[in-house]
């Protein structure tokens, strides 16, 4: 049924959600996957009244370390996966590996906002149904242990 997932990772609970459900249907299918995570550009600078620049850190390192984090566990549930990172907006940065890697399934968690925020932001998830090729699992399913690793792992 799908041959390639791409899962976007960020380290939450609700991305970690998504990783699980993804890896198991990875399994199911047989299928590859893709696992990426994306360094967002920031919008926290400003100029300070004397002149000062505050410009935010890198979190390139940090991004990593979640990737790194992801493809561990996906490696723990008998998967091989692809790792990339990536710099952008999510939705754009999402929709362009989704067709780099010809992905039939992209799996994203759900992040609650509430109207303001989702005003203010956007939501990736809607952004992500209008620009996709391929079909969007929004994951929310919690799946247990037993069911990635057998009845004989923890």
């Amino acid at each position: 049924m799908y041959r390639t997932i791409l899962l976007a990772y960020d380290g939450s609970l609700e991305g970690r959600l998504a990783l699980r459900e993804g890896a198991r249907l990875a399994q199911v299918c047989g299928a590859r996957v893709v696992l990426m995570a994306i360094v967002e550009p920031s919008s926290e600078f400003f100029v300070g009244g004397v002149g000062g620049v505050y410009i935010p850190p890198d979190r390139t390192e940090e991004v990593q370390k979640i990737l790194d984090e992801g493809l561990a566990r996906l490696n723990g549930m008998g998967l091989v996966p692809e790792g990339r990172l990536e710099r952008g907006e999510p939705t754009e940065r999402i929709s362009k590996i989704a067709l780099d890697v010809s992905a039939d399934l992209v799996v994203v968690g759900h992040h609650k906002q509430g109207a303001m925020a989702r005003w203010l932001k956007g939501s990736v998830t809607a952004s992500l149904s209008d620009t996709l090729n391929c079909s969007l699992l929004v994951a929310r399913l919690e799946i247990s242990d037993e069911v990635l690793f057998g009845k004989d792992r923890p």
